[in-house]
């Protein structure tokens, strides 16, 4: 199996900017950073767990001549200083910063496309302030990442796992946690690579990786999805073979989202695992370029 670390490339590893041509907005907050290019509709990138913007490299050089890009860095991923984020929760703090960027930027009703905890991001801002988001795409993202396991999981029932992974990473690193998730009895079965396979790319911040991690098996969003009025498409990996985790996917994304308002539209690429946008970069931009219509 390709190391999809390499996949990224060197110019990516550890640093915020996606590359050159970008422009630092001038929003200040001590919870994220943004930088902006493109012109037209107004689409927002969030990373995952332990990525910064980097990670929509190769997708936004795709979509800037259609798009006003703005991508989004979480401070305390890759090399970013945590700055507020180096204490207390998180993604709340962060999901209303982002709503603040949309209001003070004066954005008409953006688009948004997360990744994993992106994901979760973007549904947060949605929830929060559906008359500000104008579409979401989350990319293998679920409202809740133990339905990925089992759809009768609870927040209680993955609690201890929660517990191990933020000891884990606050005292062994992120790169122990992956090696060892199994040693320690985190059991994730085919949602594994969901929870965990980002961990170490960029690094950062051990108490900011630890308590987002926290954070993002955790909590449980699902009963915001009735809130949410902007139309929803997920996007995940999938597989044709049904010795593969993936194979099961379908089933489990749908019934993830099986609460939303107006039902989602499904977007499944096979060959992906969790990196969808980089496994299958192709597929990933014919599948956005349905979502913005």
């Amino acid at each position: 199996m390709v190391d999809r670390r390499q996949l990224i490339g060197g110019a990516l590893a550890m640093t915020a900017l996606p590359a050159t041509g970008w422009t630092q907005s001038a929003f200040s907050s001590r919870r994220i950073t943004v930088q902006t290019r493109g012109e037209g509709a107004d689409l927002i990138l969030i990373p995952g767990l332990a990525s910064t913007a980097a990670v929509w490299t190769g997708a936004a050089s795709r979509l800037d001549d259609r798009c006003r890009l703005h991508m989004i860095s979480v401070r305390g991923f890759g090399e970013l200083a945590p700055q507020a984020n180096s204490e207390g929760a998180i993604m709340t703090a962060v999901s209303r910063e982002i709503i603040r960027y949309i209001t003070e930027q004066r954005l008409d009703r953006p688009a948004i496309i997360g990744h994993s905890m992106g994901g979760q991001l973007g549904l947060r801002v949605a929830s929060d302030a559906p008359r500000l988001v104008g579409r979401l795409m989350t990319v293998d993202s679920s409202p809740f990442f133990a339905a990925l396991i089992s759809p009768q999981a609870t927040a209680r029932d993955v609690e201890p796992i929660a517990q191990v992974a933020y000891q884990a990473i606050q005292f062994l690193g992120d790169d122990a946690l992956v090696a060892r998730s199994r040693q320690m009895g985190v059991e994730l079965g085919g949602a594994s690579d969901a929870l965990f396979s980002t961990m170490g790319w960029q690094g950062g911040d051990r108490r900011v990786l630890a308590q987002s991690l926290y954070e993002v098996m955790t909590i449980d969003l699902r009963a915001r999805l009735p809130i949410i009025s902007a139309p929803v498409t997920v996007t995940y990996g999938w597989s044709a073979n049904e010795s593969s985790p993936r194979s099961r996917t379908d089933s489990l994304f749908r019934g993830a989202y099986a609460r939303l308002r107006t039902p989602a539209t499904f977007e499944r690429i096979e060959g992906a695992e969790h990196m969808v946008m980089i496994d299958r970069p192709n597929q990933f931009i014919a599948a956005v370029n349905r979502f913005l219509g």
